[in-house]
């Protein structure tokens, strides 16, 4: 696959306060599809491969030609290839994406470079390969460590794929070819009670990840979990369960050293998704590839789902992929709060992924940002008032914030009164239009 000319002019990049400094790359591909993912992905079957895939090649091409014809940016700080499974394509082929990316962006001294990995998907020679590509930072798709579960979930790997991948990650970062590594966990999984948990976390923590990700099963509409769940057949803990398993989770790996920095998210000191942070803080991103969403200046474009309208979408685009509307010429924002009034992002989701934070919002300093007054927020502070009470929610030094763990555990509730709240205020809005 021969690497793609860029176009021989650019669109220019809009002026704005808070330039895109991070990219996510798509790569839809997987050997199959777990019974819970609502994701955009195209499985390809059990021994499909970016070294034989025709497939893969196409899809290459077309992500290629899309960052090509991205607008000039500033180098890149951070830069996340996801799924999928990236780790079926070979290291030529990351490295072609990570080369198009240094060509249209350049990337910053120090980047953070992540890529998703499924056990039982790479082998140490292609592990090798990735990091001499670039890869600093691996996410492991570990999911349980029980093969039963894994199978019930559809993994393709089982337990001793996902103990020896663990340990190749682990050497390459003792050797310092690697800066960090993550293993993911599910939690609330069918059947699974608080001592199994238990048993989950004790082998996560033996293993040494310096960052765990760990995500409450949700169950999403057309997985084959969802109809199950619609048959009667999917025993799911209760609420209560799985607030306690939240609960213990948070307990568990601060007692283990890890610190609990976003609700779904652990680390050491100093190994925090760099990444994953600009999501929550609300900053802009590139997105490529099918399914992708960016935000570059606060104005966000999804990508269709399928290879199809993928294709389609990328011949409409032509030469202006992921250019936005002009954002302010204005100097850097001071604070969040007028961050989040320059970068588009309605109040309720600004609040709503801030609180997902361990250091929270600056509630009152984001409504006004947005034009509400203290009367309008009112009726959600009211709403709020018995977690307040309960101390799950916490107003200290201008900041809101739940509480770790109890708040952390049950911030569904608290974020349901957010929605419920801003869905009553814009249905007023409308009725008054």
């Amino acid at each position: 696959m021969s690497e793609l000319p860029r176009p021989p002019s650019q669109p220019a990049a809009p002026a704005g306060p808070w330039p895109p400094r991070s990219a996510y790359l798509h790569i839809p591909f997987c050997h199959r599809r777990c019974f819970y993912c609502d994701f955009a992905v195209v499985p390809l079957g059990d021994r499909a491969d970016g070294a034989s895939s025709g497939s893969i090649a196409r899809y290459l091409e077309q992500l290629l030609a899309e960052i090509a014809a991205a607008p000039d940016g500033p180098p890149l700080s951070t830069v996340y290839v996801g799924g999928g499974t990236p780790s079926m394509l070979t290291p030529a082929q990351l490295g072609q994406l990570l080369a198009a990316l240094r060509a249209r962006f350049r990337l910053a001294p120090g980047a953070e470079l992540s890529l998703e990995m499924d056990p039982a998907s790479f082998d140490q020679d292609r592990l090798a390969g990735y990091l001499a590509a670039g890869v600093t930072r691996v996410s492991l798709g570990g999911q349980s460590f029980d093969d039963g579960v894994l199978e019930r979930l559809g993994r393709r790997h089982r337990r001793a794929d996902l103990l020896q991948a663990a340990a190749w990650l682990a050497a390459a970062r003792c050797r310092g070819e690697l800066a960090s590594w993550s293993l993911d966990l599910i939690q609330g999984l069918p059947g699974q009670d608080l001592a199994a948990w238990d048993a989950q976390l004790a082998q996560a923590i033996a293993l040494g990840p310096p960052h765990l990700s760990i995500y409450d099963l949700i169950v999403e509409p057309g997985t084959v979990f969802e109809r199950l769940e619609r048959r009667g057949q999917l025993d799911l803990p209760d609420a209560d369960l799985s607030a306690d398993l939240m609960e213990h989770t948070g307990r568990r790996l601060a007692a283990a050293g890890y610190g609990h920095y976003e609700i779904s998210n652990y680390a050491w000191p100093g190994h925090a998704s760099r990444h994953n942070r600009v999501y929550w803080s609300g900053a802009g991103w590139w997105g490529f590839g099918l399914g992708a969403t960016s935000a570059p200046w606060g104005e966000r474009l999804a990508r269709p789902r399928t290879r199809e309208a993928y294709g389609v979408w990328l011949e409409q685009q032509r030469g202006a992929v992921g250019a936005t509307a002009e954002a302010p010429s204005t100097a850097a924002p001071a604070d969040e709060a007028v961050a989040s009034a320059l970068s588009g992002m309605p109040f309720d989701e600004r609040v709503l992924v801030g609180l997902r934070r361990r250091e929270g919002v600056r509630l009152e300093r984001l409504a006004a940002a947005a034009g509400l007054g203290a009367a309008e927020l009112a009726p959600l502070l009211e709403r709020w008032r018995p977690y307040r009470e309960r101390g799950l929610l916490r107003a200290e030094g201008g900041r809101w914030r739940l509480s770790d763990p109890e708040g952390l555990a049950l911030s569904n509730a608290v974020l349901r009164e957010l929605l419920e709240w801003w869905e009553e205020r814009d249905g007023r809005d409308r009725q008054g239009d």
